[in-house]
């Protein structure tokens, strides 16, 4: 079923912006050896980009980036994983990338979902396994159970659990909007507990900050945001240092709402992905495929 939202905004300020975003992804994912796109995928009516790195026999993993983050940040985590299995890449229409620039202002979740359920059938006819980080958990809890959906892996997932209401957070991520540069994405990055040190995800949350408009983590999911999900085996999993939503956060919500333990990956904060993607790769690994 189509969820259509008639209120939307454009996630870039303006069109040379856009530009410059488009640009530095393309960059990327063009470095990126064997990476291929799928062309010409309209999902729930949004256009979507899709990119698949072949890889080894395991099951395939479809990626979703979290807000503010694109498949083009995430093309290290891509290569390693698919020394396991095939990788697909699919940017969120609404967040900067190189999808759809439209992002919904109600309802972002129940949106998401959606587009991801038309999405499926179109880049996979085999079953997958649904990888989500932060925004694009909680596309994937609210997207329909199906045969092409293999098990879940919840990184650091968003819509569990209202997200904790750091000071420090808060004053790092207004510093970032009224003058986003080099130090004060180092800063953001920081205070979500992630890496801190000058490289691409620095550089991209620089350009994000420029370019784009306020990204905002997803707040509680409503209970009939949830799909049913028993049946399917899901992971969850977070950083020990994750400032956003932290391990005793989530650790009763996920039992709660999808009948499993927290996974803390130590040492990371909230971009578990970019940080540690061999225990990513293992999480992957542990499901059996």
């Amino acid at each position: 079923m189509s969820t259509r939202f008639p209120a939307h905004v454009r996630v870039y300020r303006s069109r040379s912006g856009e530009a410059a975003v488009r640009s530095w992804c393309e960059r990327e994912l063009a470095a990126c050896p064997g990476l291929r796109p799928l062309p010409g995928i309209v999902a729930d009516g949004r256009s979507t980009r899709v990119h698949v790195l072949d890889g080894g026999p395991g099951v395939p993993v479809l990626v979703l980036p979290g807000a503010g983050l694109s498949s083009a940040t995430l093309t290290g985590t891509a290569r390693l994983l698919a020394r396991d299995r095939t990788v697909i890449l699919a940017d969120l229409p609404g967040e900067p990338g190189l999808s759809c620039p439209l992002r919904p202002l109600g309802g972002r979740a129940a949106a998401y979902g959606a587009w991801l359920d038309a999405l499926l059938p179109q880049v996979t006819d085999r079953p997958v396994v649904l990888l989500g980080h932060a925004l694009g958990a909680a596309a994937v809890v609210s997207s329909l159970p199906s045969p092409l959906v293999d098990r879940l892996l919840l990184v650091n997932p968003a819509g569990l659990a209202a997200p904790v209401r750091d000071p420090g957070r808060l004053r790092a991520t207004w510093a970032w909007q009224l003058s986003p540069g080099g130090a004060a994405s180092a800063r953001l990055l920081r205070a979500w507990g992630g890496p801190a040190g000058p490289g691409p995800l620095a550089e991209w949350m620089t350009l994000v900050g420029r370019h784009c408009r306020t990204v905002t983590v997803p707040g509680l999911l409503r209970g009939e945001e949830y799909r049913d999900w028993r049946g399917v085996p899901v992971t969850v999993a977070t950083g020990s240092r994750d400032r956003v939503l932290s391990p005793a956060l989530l650790g009763g919500a996920a039992r709660r709402l999808l009948d499993t333990d927290v996974h803390v990956v130590g040492g990371a904060g909230h971009l578990v992905p970019h940080e540690a993607p061999e225990q990513v790769r293992d999480l992957l690994r542990g499901g059996g495929g």
